[in-house]
C-alpha cells in the first residue's frame, strides 16, 4: 500500500471520529474505538539490537558493537530479522487480544545520536561518533525493518531528534547549544539519511532543549528542517514524558494544556507520557484547534494502514517458531564475531590449547550475563559468558581456574589510595600463580552506563564521571599483570575506557563490547583462533577525560577523530587482525560526473594479506579538503567496505564515494564543495600517526583535483 492510499483511508476513518476519540488516539496507549472496529494499540516497542522487552527474541550485540563490524549488509539482515520476529510475536499476541506495551509493530529504534563524548551513558545505544558511519549503518537497518513489500513489515523510528548525547542527569532541563555548522556537519546527517534514503516512518524527539527550544516542540528542527527541508511524511513521537518537561523543567510553558498545544503546533503527533491526556481540556478551553488534533490523528492512522493493521497482509502467517531460529542465531553469531576488536597482540594470540595446561579466568565480567546484553534487550533462551565459552572450547583438555575477583559495581571510586581491597584479590593472585595464561575480563554493564532512571550508576545517572575502570577492577587487573604470567585483557563495555595499563603491560587486549546473549562463545572462538578478529573502533579511545572539553559543551571542537588534536590511546577505525593486511600503493581513482556536475568518485584497490591467517578486513576511505577552512580538522571517513582476504592472497575492493564526500559546511550551516584540491586516503585504518604506529601500516594517499 502506498502512502497516498494509506493517507486517504486514514482521513476517511478519522473523519468518522469525535474530537474526544481523535484526542485519545494521540496517546501511546491508544484505547479501542469499538464502534469503528478499531482495536486498542500500544505504540511503545523497542528493538535496538533485536526485539526487546517482549520475551524471547534473537539478541544481537549492542548497537555500538554492531557499529564496530562496519558492515552495511549485516545491518540490513539484522533489521529484517527484527521485523520477522516482531511479526511472529504480533501475530500470536493479536490472536490472543494481547495489545499491551511492547506488543505492537512500531519500534523506537535505531538510536542515531552521535556519541560525541565517551562519558555519555547511553552512547552504547548508538553507532558511534561519526555521522557518515552512523548514516551508512542506520539506513540498511531501517530498510531491513520496514521492508519493501506491499505493506510495511514494522515501522522504525530514528531517535532522539536532535543534538542529544548527555548529560543524562540534566536531560529534562538541559539546553544543548549547537552552531549551524555543527548541526549540519555532525548532529543532523544521520537523521536526514534515515528520512531521505530509508523512508523511516517515525522520528522521536529528545528530552532536552536545542538552542533554547524543547526538542519535542522545536520549530527549526521539526517544522523547518524535518517536515520542510527534508519532506518527512511519517509521524513524530515524543520521548517518554518529555512533553511534561515543557512546563515542569524547561519552563517554556506554564501548564500541561499549554505544553500539549505547543507540541501539537510543532508537529508532535504522539505522546509517550501523560500530557496528551489533557488535550480535551485545552480544546474545551479554546486554546487548541481541532484541526491540530485531526492532523496528528491522520498521520498516526496512516502508519497503521501502512502496516496493514486493518487488512490481511503477507506477514500474517509468519509462524512463532521463527523466533530465535537457527538462521537468526547464525546471524547473531556472525555479528558478534565481526564486532570484536583486537586492540593489541604481541603474538600471544591466538592461543594454542595443545600448549596450555591451565588457563586462569578472572574478573567480574568473566561470568556475567549482564555484560553480554547491554540495555534495551530481549530475553535469550540461552546465555554463554566468556568463562563458559572458554570452558566449552577447551573441554577436558585444559583446566580452567576462575575467580570473579571483585564486584563490578562495589566501591566504584577513582581514588587508588583507597585501602579497601576487593574481597577476592588474593584469589586472583592464586589463580594467576597456578595458570599458564591469565584472561582478565573487566568492563561495565547497563548498571554502570545507561539511561537516566534505568541505571544504577551512583555518580551520574547513567553517565561516567571519567574513563577509568572502577577501582576494584583496576586492582584485579594490576594483580593479574604483576603475576608475570602471559595476560589477555578483555574489556566488555559500551564506551571508551582508559586501557593504558593493559596496553602497556598486557600481551593482548580485546574490546568485546556487549556481544549478545551467546557472545562468550564468539570471544572464545577468537581467543583460540577459530577465526580472526576484524572489528574496528567506531569511537575514539582517549587516554583520559582530561583530554576532552567540558561534557556539557556541544561544540565539536576537539571532539571525535575528526576534530581531536591530541593523541588517542586507540583511534577511531582502528582494529587488528590475525592476518597482516595492507592496501597496495597502486590504486585506481576516478571522479564521476553527470551533466558536467560532480557525482562522486570510485576507488579500486587491492588488499594484500601478508600474514598466515585468513581474515576479514575493513577497507576505509577518508577525505580531506586541502583548500577550505571549513573542512574538518582531520580527514573524514567517506567510504568503507568489509572484505575477506585469504592468507598470502589479495582481494580487489571497489568503493563508491558520494559527491557529498567532497563537501564541507560553513559557519552558516551551508553545505557545498568549497575547495578544488583534495587528498583521499585508503587503508585499513584512518590516516593518522597513531594508527600507523599501532598497525605498522600507512594509508595510501591520493591527490585529487576537481
Amino acid at each position: 500500500m502506498n502512502r497516498e492510499e494509506a493517507r486517504k483511508r486514514a482521513k476517511e476513518l478519522v473523519s468518522k471520529m469525535t474530537v474526544e476519540e481523535k484526542a485519545s488516539q494521540l496517546r501511546y496507549d491508544a484505547p479501542a474505538i469499538d464502534r469503528l472496529g478499531i482495536p486498542a494499540y500500544n505504540w511503545w516497542n523497542e528493538a535496538l539490537h533485536g526485539v526487546a522487552r517482549a520475551g524471547t527474541a534473537t539478541m544481537f550485540p549492542q548497537a555500538i558493537g554492531l557499529a564496530a563490524a562496519f558492515d552495511e549488509e549485516l545491518m540490513g539482515a539484522i533489521g529484517e530479522i527484527v521485523a520477522i520476529e516482531a511479526r511472529a510475536k504480533y501475530n500470536e499476541q493479536s490472536k490472543r487480544e494481547d495489545r499491551d506495551i511492547y506488543k505492537g509493530l512500531t519500534f523506537w529504534a535505531p538510536n542515531v545520536n552521535i556519541f560525541r563524548d565517551p562519558r555519555w551513558g547511553r552512547g552504547h545505544e548508538t553507532y558511534g561518533e561519526d555521522p557518515f558511519l552512523t548514516s551508512r549503518l542506520a539506513v540498511p537497518f531501517v530498510k531491513g525493518m520496514q521492508g519493501d513489500g506491499e505493506y510495511m513489515k514494522v515501522a522504525a523510528c530514528a531517535k532522539h531528534f536532535a543534538v542529544h548525547s548527555g548529560p543524562e542527569g540534566e536531560r529534562h532541563f538541559f539546553d544543548a547549544k549547537a552552531s549551524k555548522k555543527d548541526l549540519e556537519e555532525t548532529y543532523l546527517p544521520a537523521f536526514e539519511a534515515c528520512v531521505k534514503e530509508a523512508g523511516v516512518e517515525a522520528i522521536m524527539g529528545a528530552y532536552n532543549r536545542t538552542n533554547g527550544e524543547p526538542c519535542c516542540a522545536n520549530k527549526p528542527l521539526m517544522v523547518d528542517t524535518l517536515r520542510g527541508k527534508w519532506g518527512f511524511e511519517g509521524h513524530f513521537v515524543s520521548d517518554c514524558w518529555a512533553i511534561k518537561d515543557f512546563h515542569e523543567n524547561h519552563k517554556v510553558t506554564s501548564s500541561p494544556e499549554e505544553s500539549a498545544k505547543l507540541a501539537l503546533e510543532m508537529g508532535c503527533d504522539l505522546n509517550c507520557g501523560c500530557t496528551y491526556q489533557v488535550i480535551m481540556n485545552a480544546y474545551r478551553a479554546g486554546i487548541l484547534d481541532e484541526e491540530l488534533i485531526t492532523t496528528s490523528c491522520e498521520r498516526l492512522f496512516t502508519t497503521r494502514y501502512l502496516l496493514g493493521m486493518f487488512d490481511k497482509t503477507e506477514y500474517d502467517n509468519i509462524p512463532f517458531d521463527v523466533v530465535e531460529c537457527k538462521e537468526h542465531l547464525d546471524v547473531a553469531k556472525r555479528a558478534a564475531r565481526e564486532s570484536i576488536v583486537l586492540l593489541k597482540n604481541d603474538g600471544l594470540l591466538p592461543l594454542d590449547k595443545s600448549k596450555i595446561k591451565t588457563i586462569g579466568v578472572v574478573g567480574p565480567n568473566a561470568n556475567s550475563r549482564l555484560s553480554l546484553i547491554g540495555n534495551y534487550h530481549g530475553t535469550s533462551s540461552r546465555y554463554i559468558t566468556v568463562l563458559e565459552g572458554i570452558q566449552d572450547k577447551v573441554g577436558d583438555d585444559v583446566r580452567v581456574l576462575y575467580s570473579e575477583g571483585c564486584d563490578i559495581f562495589k566501591n566504584n571510586i577513582s581514588n587508588l589510595a583507597d585501602p579497601n581491597l576487593p574481597d577476592r584479590l588474593s584469589e586472583v593472585k592464586t589463580v594467576a600463580d597456578y595458570s599458564d595464561v591469565v584472561v582478565v575480563v573487566v568492563g561495565l554493564d547497563e548498571n554502570l552506563e545507561g539511561e537516566e532512571g534505568d541505571a544504577g550508576n551512583q555518580f551520574a545517572s547513567g553517565d561516567k564521571i571519567n574513563l577509568n575502570l572502577p577501582l576494584p577492577q583496576r586492582q584485579v587487573l594490576y594483580a593479574a599483570l604483576e603475576s608475570g604470567k602471559p595476560t589477555i585483557v578483555i574489556n566488555m563495555a559500551g564506551s571508551a575506557i582508559d586501557l593504558s595499563k593493559a596496553q602497556d603491560d598486557a600481551n593482548a587486549v580485546i574490546q568485546a563490547w556487549y556481544p549478545g546473549a551467546r557472545g562468550g562463545a564468539d570471544v572464545a572462538d577468537i581467543l583460540f583462533g577459530d577465526l580472526s578478529p576484524s572489528g574496528k573502533l567506531p569511537v575514539t579511545f582517549y587516554k583520559s577525560a582530561d583530554d576532552l572539553p567540558d561534557f556539557k559543551d556541544y561544540s565539536m571542537k576537539n571532539r571525535t577523530y575528526k576534530f581531536f588534536t591530541g593523541t588517542p590511546l586507540y583511534p577511531f577505525g582502528y582494529g587488528l587482525t590475525y592476518g597482516d593486511c595492507h592496501v597496495e600503493e597502486d590504486c585506481n581513482f576516478t571522479l564521476k560526473h553527470e551533466n558536467a556536475e560532480l557525482a562522486g568518485a570510485e576507488v579500486t584497490v587491492n588488499v594484500v594479506n601478508d600474514g598466515k591467517f585468513d581474515t576479514d578486513e575493513v577497507v576505509q576511505v577518508y577525505i580531506k579538503d586541502m583548500d577550505s577552512s571549513f573542512a574538518s580538522v582531520n580527514p573524514s571517513l567517506c567510504g568503507f567496505k568489509r572484505v575477506h582476504v585469504p592468507a598470502g592472497g589479495k582481494t580487489e575492493v571497489k568503493i563508491v564515494l558520494d559527491a557529498k564526500a567532497f563537501t564541507s559546511v560553513n559557519e552558516d550551516g551551508v553545505r557545498d564543495v568549497f575547495g578544488k584540491n583534495f587528498k583521499v586516503f585508503v587503508g585499513t585504518q584512518q590516516p593518522d600517526a597513531r594508527s600507523a604506529e599501532l598497525t605498522g601500516h600507512k594509508c595510501v594517499a591520493i591527490g585529487v583535483q576537481l
